[in-house]
């Protein structure tokens, strides 16, 4: 992430507020004001970023290839990058008992239900099947989270699986890592390709770290290890993609173990129905959508449109064969 911070600093993409910022409410007025990368160098006495990857502009700094190329490019792509477990991430971070309190997690709106981690990439492992996706996640105390895992999606299907076999299913979550690790974990990818894809944006490798709990992880600022459990809480309301509450359902709880936690991190927090969550809500359809309708036509793009939140509108380019 620090990387790409850099490419977008040298850009001129970065807006830097020095003064104190609160976690309550500050911060996401802040970033709700600009399309630019925010980095926050007091946020409650921590350093942190919103609008990591909040605009087209954005993502082709960190793919590397012009704006109008974004989407048949990624539509060229067959998730078969290079994945490679390097060893332990205990190796090359020093393991803390877990401590949400000891981070900057912020609460976005007054009827929030709390302070959510909205940028987390949520790592998951059961029966051979490993899957990579982003969840709210709802601070219940220092340990405990309350994340909106939909039905039917994989780590939903994962956490099904272990529970039916009496088991908690084994997590780790990452804040603050490559913004393309988070484009592809948020990405329809088939079973298991979430890192594949991921190593062939990054150029072709990715590399990744063990965790005491067996999950694999790449390198963060921040992992949170631990477990999802039968347990239930109440998550929610919840700004969603429309700028409307989400309601109050019952969400399993997730139990951390363990937190590593880089010096100096840098924390990354996503605004709720902001340009960053309708980006990487929306844009990673575009591929599939300009490879669907290749299939009828000559497209030359596609684009979700802002009216639409970025996820319910989109507009199609073609070549005319006929008037």
């Amino acid at each position: 992430m620090r990387n790409f911070i850099k490419k977008m600093r040298d850009a001129g993409l970065v807006e830097d507020i020095e003064r104190p910022v609160s976690t309550e409410f500050e911060a996401a007025k802040i970033s709700a004001g600009t399309n630019k990368l925010v980095y926050l160098h007091n946020l409650d006495g921590h350093e942190a970023v919103m609008n990591l990857l909040s605009s087209r502009k954005a993502l082709s700094v960190a793919l590397g290839y012009d704006e109008k190329d974004i989407v048949k490019n990624l539509a060229k792509c067959d998730y078969n990058g290079k994945v490679t477990v390097k060893g332990s991430l205990g190796d090359i971070v020093k393991p803390a008992d877990a401590d949400l309190n000891s981070l900057p997690v912020l609460k976005h709106f007054p009827k929030d239900a709390g302070r959510y981690l909205t940028s987390g990439v949520v790592f998951s492992e059961y029966g051979g099947v490993v899957n990579a996706s982003v969840h709210r996640m709802l601070v219940l105390d220092k340990n405990h989270l309350a994340a909106r895992l939909v039905e039917g999606r994989h780590t939903h299907t994962l956490l099904k699986a272990a529970l039916a076999d009496g088991k908690k299913l084994p997590i780790a979550i990452t804040i603050g890592t490559d913004p393309l690790v988070t484009f592809a974990s948020c990405t329809r990818v088939p079973e298991g390709k979430e890192m594949p894809y991921a190593a062939e944006l990054l150029g072709g490798e990715i590399e990744l770290y063990t965790c005491e709990n067996g999950v694999k992880v790449p390198e963060a600022e921040i992992v949170l290890e631990g477990f999802v459990t039968a347990e239930k809480a109440e998550e929610g309301p919840f700004v969603d993609i429309t700028g409307t509450y989400d309601p109050i359902r019952p969400a399993p709880v997730i139990e951390l173990t363990k937190m590593y936690v880089k010096k100096n991190a840098v924390y990354h927090g996503i605004l709720p129905g902001g340009s960053e969550h309708k980006l990487l809500m929306g844009m990673p359809y575009e591929p599939k959508i300009y490879k669907s309708v290749a299939g009828v036509t000559t497209v030359r793009n596609v684009s979700l449109t802002t009216g639409g939140c970025g996820y319910l509108h989109c507009v199609v380019q073609i070549r005319k064969n006929t008037q």
